[in-house]
């Protein structure tokens, strides 16, 4: 962020809050060229938002608003300025329903709580399509106002370019031109009178004071209502098992059909297109985010959605003849040309110790060396109040202790950036070991919270595997 944009994002946060904002924190970029900062003062807090993208910035405040007028559960507002392309929204934390699936470590199921959030995420989305679509002013729109042929025509050849060539799988451009046509045609014969969120996934649905709350809106327009629920149920790295994803479906048509009137059946033939290309979109926004922006992180989800692409094979007939895009995608499924994305040649292991200062730093053992030690006795210390004492860092209380503490977000944000370098590197370079090591006085509060949040963080965002080490909790 350049001096002025900070400048620019002081001066907005003093004129909303009527407080001088004391920290301004760069947050982990994400899969999105919007760059966002935790701003807080003595007693508020805020996101601060630059965008490059006027248009993109003009969409989102405005459908805020709109969704905020029909009471549906979007970021506040609190100040906008368009001629510097920045904004300021409510800071809803950094708990998203993905984050909670990971804390599962993919169980082949899923928790009742987590079950109870999916079911209220899809009560909420018939009346962001339905409710709030109805007179929402689509003209406002970017970078379309409706997922139409030549909508759909974009998302295929971003599938077929930087994707599909890339694996390297043999076909007949013409006549896979022509799939193409005839799948949208099909496609576009379902009722696309609705508000298409376009990106409708647990990535963008933060949880807060135990409700779903949704971000990343912009891309909306107008269209089928299957896309968005084929967006969120078939999410590859989420792996909602299939009995739950079918559970879940008949649970939407069960809502939306509060509101219009829907044959189950006739949704449900359009479904599973939906469910295609969107897998087929994902696809080439990996290959693309991936390959040609190098963010490795992207292509280690391949093998998700080639899980979900291999289901859809051998599950679901389509009601449409596609002979040559059906002859190459159980090509793609049972072909090994794509693993050369996943830079899976040498897995990235990071080891995270927790430790005492009082005692020793912990041995890499690893032929690597190097990494990382992070000195969390600069950080409020819960250790100190006799409540905390028997309690550690995987303890509630001393979690909800810690988390309150700006100092303790401000120091993890910094470590999150710091560590993302070396992770993002190391996997390119195809390197065995990383160690992060984090130490406080007694090795059982800071120390222990701190290793928990960043194993949490990297299991989120990279397919490395994870060692977590807490050395003063083993005995």
């Amino acid at each position: 962020m350049n001096n002025n944009t900070e400048n620019n994002l002081r001066f907005l946060f003093q004129k909303w809050s009527g407080e001088k904002p004391e920290i301004i924190n760069p947050l982990p970029d994400s899969g999105s060229y919007r760059k966002y900062y935790r701003i807080s003062s003595s007693s508020k807090t805020a996101l601060g938002v630059f965008n490059e993208d006027r248009k993109e910035n003009l969409a989102f405040l405005s459908f805020s608003k709109h969704f905020i007028k029909n009471n549906l559960n979007v970021p506040e507002i609190y100040e906008q300025d368009l001629e510097n392309k920045i904004y300021l929204i409510q800071d809803l934390g950094d708990i998203t329903l993905f984050s909670l699936l990971i804390k599962e470590n993919y169980k082949e199921h899923f928790s009742s709580t987590n079950i109870n959030l999916y079911r209220k995420v899809i009560e909420e989305l018939p009346k962001f399509q339905v409710l709030a679509g109805k007179d929402l002013d689509y003209s406002l729109c970017y970078p379309c106002q409706a997922f139409n042929k030549q909508s759909m025509m974009w998302d295929l050849n971003y599938f077929k370019y930087y994707f599909l060539k890339l694996a390297k799988i043999q076909f007949d451009e013409q006549k896979l031109e022509n799939d193409f046509q005839v799948f949208t045609e099909y496609l576009l014969q379902a009722d696309t009178d609705y508000f298409l969120y376009r990106d409708f996934q647990s990535r963008n649905i933060l949880i807060y004071n135990d409700l779903p709350y949704f971000i990343d809106y912009q891309g909306g327009r107008k269209g089928a209502l299957q896309y968005d629920l084929a967006s969120l149920l078939f999410q590859a790295k989420a792996k909602i098992p299939t009995d739950i994803r079918e559970e879940f479906l008949e649970y939407y048509i069960d809502n939306v059909s509060k509101y219009i009137a829907i044959n189950r059946k006739n949704f449900k033939k359009y479904y599973y297109g939906y469910v295609l290309i969107r897998i087929l979109q994902v696809l080439g926004a990996y290959g693309f985010r991936g390959f040609y922006e190098k963010k490795t992180h992207f292509l280690q989800s391949i093998s998700d959605a080639i899980n979900n692409l291999e289901y859809l094979l051998n599950n679901v007939e389509l009601p449409v003849k596609l002979p040559v895009l059906m002859n190459i995608l159980p090509n793609l499924v049972k072909s090994d040309n794509f693993q050369f994305f996943d830079y899976k040649k040498n897995d990235l292991t990071v080891t995270i110790n927790s430790f005492s200062f009082k005692k020793s730093i912990p041995v890499d053992k690893s032929d690597n060396g190097g990494g990382f030690v992070f000195d969390c006795r600069a950080l409020p210390n819960p250790g100190r109040y006799e409540e905390y004492k028997h309690l550690t860092g995987n303890d509630t209380p001393v979690i909800d202790f810690l988390n309150k503490e700006k100092e303790v977000e401000n120091f993890l944000n910094n470590v999150f950036l710091i560590v993302d370098q070396s992770v993002e590197k190391y996997i390119k370079r195809n390197f065995d070991n990383l160690m992060v090591n984090f130490g406080c006085t007694g090795g059982q509060h800071r120390s222990v919270y701190s290793a928990n949040k960043i194993a949490q963080y990297l299991k989120e965002k990279y397919n490395v595997k994870i060692k977590l080490n807490h050395q003063e909790l083993k005995n």
